[in-house]
């Protein structure tokens, strides 16, 4: 329970250090002085589920670009890891993300992702024959290592045409590189995420060219063929939204499964019902999306003053949308620290919302939709072998070792 004792500033600031263990108590302190407060000169916060919904849909808060990079942070093109994501439609504002989106979401429409199901089926079962060898015998595996990474990889690498013998080397940089979407709060962090990025563009600079040669039926064919036919997609665009689409996507669904089974394992009675009622994960992964996200904060700049819900955000001020917030708003949600997959209404904010919103959540979503019920049909004994091993940021939550034995 909140107590209202610690300031904003201090409750955001300790979400950089010891916070980030058990994140959400600082964020009721946060929410005890308001749903949208100020944090310091120029910094507010949202944490309400309201407010964060209206910072994500509304047009006057930009997402951080070059522009807003060059404010604040001049040195930033010294990182390649930052002037690749920032020729993405992540870190860009209309017209050019409408544009870059436009290429992009044919790929991930309702009808398109569930074209994949049968593929995510086959790749899932692939999976558990190897963790069933791997560990056969009560032999202790890693979750995160076995599977949880390796199916998003595998899908998201089907889907762009990366060949399967490179997805092990992509699972090995891709946290590296994911460091540059966590914010610049030590920018001596990003020299990893650097060589990563470097080494990355290197390997789709070769393999455009091969698409280029021989096109394939995938993504990276139809974006080479755009690009060539001069049909508004710049090289730069074409590789940043490559890595953007690789490395986001892995390491959100990678989290999103292994909360999925620690969750399971603290309530055997719905792991039962994920085996027995084909219909239940639906519920289950959205509830999973809302307790514990693996997005846990984005945010926003205004570019004029907005008024918001009776606020005004001045001109130039940075909104923090801490989205796990307003995943648990008492406002929206009874009961809202309980895990109950059964409440009704769900609709969490972990994906994001308006012009933003992410465009592979419908294929994150069937991923673990269908991955865990096999998973726990696979293994009925299925059972921690170990304390897992967090990797938390202010921006994302997750899972880095994740030991379990399934008989």
């Amino acid at each position: 329970m909140a107590t209202g004792t610690m300031q904003p500033r201090e409750a955001l600031a300790a979400l950089v250090g010891e916070g980030l263990r058990d994140p959400y108590p600082l964020y009721e302190e946060i929410r005890a002085h308001g749903d949208l407060v100020k944090i310091k000169p120029g910094v507010m916060a949202a944490v309400g589920y309201d407010e964060c919904d209206r910072v994500l849909r509304d047009p006057r808060l930009r997402v951080q670009d070059g522009e807003s990079f060059d404010l604040f942070y001049p040195e930033w093109r010294a990182h390649s890891s930052l002037r690749a994501y920032t020729d993405s439609m992540l870190y860009s504002n209309p017209p050019a993300h409408t544009r870059l989106r436009r290429l992009l979401r044919g790929e991930f429409t309702p009808r398109r992702v569930a074209g994949y199901e049968t593929a995510i089926e086959q790749i899932t079962d692939r999976l558990l024959d190897s963790l069933a060898e791997a560990g056969a015998g009560g032999t202790a595996v890693d979750f995160i290592a076995e599977f949880a990474s390796r199916l998003p990889i595998a899908v998201i690498s089907g889907l762009l045409g990366v060949p399967e013998r490179d997805q092990a080397w992509f699972r090995a940089i891709a946290a590296d590189v994911t460091t540059a979407l966590e914010g610049i709060t030590n920018a001596s962090r990003l020299a990893p995420a650097d060589t990563a990025m470097d080494d990355l563009a290197v390997y789709f600079d070769e393999l455009i060219e091969r698409r280029r040669r021989c096109p394939e039926a995938d993504l990276v064919s139809s974006l080479v063929r755009v690009h060539d036919d001069g049909g508004g997609l710049g090289r730069d665009e074409l590789v940043g939204n490559m890595m953007l689409l690789l490395t986001a996507g892995f390491e959100t669904t990678n989290f999103f499964m292994a909360h999925a089974l620690l969750l399971s394992f603290e309530h055997p009675g719905l792991a039962d019902r994920l085996r027995a009622e084909p219909g239940f994960a639906s519920a289950y992964a959205e509830e999973v999306l809302r307790f514990e996200p693996p997005v846990q904060a984005t945010s926003r700049w205004a570019g004029a003053d907005v008024e918001l819900l009776g606020t005004t955000i001045p001109a130039g001020t940075k909104v923090v949308a801490i989205l796990a917030a307003g995943n648990r708003d008492p406002r929206r949600y009874r009961r809202p620290d309980r895990f109950d997959p059964d409440r009704p209404y769900t609709a969490p904010l972990t994906f994001g919302a308006g012009g933003h919103f992410c465009l592979g959540a419908p294929l994150s979503r069937l991923e673990a939709r269908i991955a865990l019920p096999r998973l726990l049909r696979r293994f009925p004994r299925i059972r921690l072998a170990g304390e897992p091993a967090r990797r938390d940021s202010w921006v994302g939550r997750g899972i880095d070792h994740f030991p379990i034995a399934i008989d």
